[in-house]
């Protein structure tokens, strides 16, 4: 989670990166990818959070925890998680975050590097294609009001209609931290995402997610192929408006449509072992079908109060 810092940010920097439509259908000329979808986050609906943070079902299906958390300036948020092998769902109801941030149709999206010292050369990429990225520190408080470095983050922009995306390289002094109850390093270096998250998935259905598909606006969708780019990603432009963007397990979809259609659209995910039963779980306006096979799909529509 991000969006919090980017609202203090936006003040005290003012305009953000320099927007970049995609085009045609031109992939990444990198060689080597940087970035890797971490997590995203949407905010819903009251009714579906509701059912969501009360659900049984998840609670057996995923990784599940709802949780608050401080982070830089003291700002917290609390959240509703699926937590996966190397990816994790945020989800959020509206009014749980401040501002534009809690109204319905908001998301946001982290990427993450994997080894130690490549968000730099994300850095350098993006500057290089004419962007302006933000530098930012996020930290993450325990609850002894000592803040610990957690992540050193990227900004896109500071000015965003509903839809933010950020890169992100975890610290060595939050792996360092016996709380943060993180995993050793498999290689120097190793600042990924298997690390950060536990292990814990490994009792439950839900392994990872595989596909995310947002709607977002133009101008938030211009401020964002950049940094897909300078990850690493293959992007390549839809018809009518929109991107795919594909490599690292994880694949992107962002729609560009109005404001007042911007939001959480589907999460496709992999489960640990095939069932063989198709399940349909109805969480508020929003349905989460798992299987038959080893494959989970969770829509979220418009309906609910904007």
């Amino acid at each position: 989670m991000i969006v919090v810092f980017a609202v203090a940010l936006a003040g005290a920097l003012g305009g953000g990166a320099g927007a970049a439509q995609a085009e045609g259908s031109r992939s990444s000329s990198y060689d080597r990818q940087l970035l890797f979808y971490n997590h995203s986050y949407g905010v819903l609906d009251r009714e579906t959070a509701d059912a969501i943070e009360h659900s049984d079902y998840l609670r057996d299906f995923a990784s599940f925890q709802v949780r608050t958390t401080t982070g830089s300036g003291g700002q917290t948020w609390t959240g509703r998680y699926l937590m996966g092998r190397e990816t994790y769902l945020e989800l959020f109801g509206v009014g749980d975050l401040p501002g534009q941030d809690g109204v319905l149709g908001a998301a946001g999206m982290g990427l993450s590097t994997e080894r130690d010292g490549d968000l730099a050369t994300v850095a350098e990429r993006m500057k290089s294609a004419g962007a302006a990225p933000v530098d930012f520190l996020q930290t993450r408080d325990f609850g002894d009001g000592v803040p610990v470095p957690w992540f050193d983050a990227l900004l896109t922009t500071t000015e965003y209609d509903a839809f933010q995306a950020w890169a992100m390289e975890y610290r060595p002094e939050y792996f360092a931290d016996p709380r943060g109850h993180t995993e050793p390093a498999s290689f120097p270096g190793d600042v990924g995402r298997e690390r950060y998250l536990s292990d814990d998935y490994r009792t439950h259905l839900m392994r990872d997610v595989t596909a995310v598909h947002l709607a977002v606006t133009e101008d938030d969708l211009a401020d964002t192929v950049p940094l897909l780019r300078a990850g690493g990603f293959a992007v390549r432009a839809l018809p009518g408006g929109g991107v795919v963007a594909e490599c690292g397990g994880t694949t992107i979809r962002l729609d560009a449509v109005p404001r007042e259609r911007a939001g959480l659209q589907r999460v496709e995910m992999s489960l640990n072992r095939p069932v063989k039963d198709r399940h349909v779980e109805r969480l508020g306006h929003s349905t989460l079908t798992v299987g038959p096979g080893a494959h989970a799909v969770w829509t979220f529509t418009d309906d609910g109060d904007r």
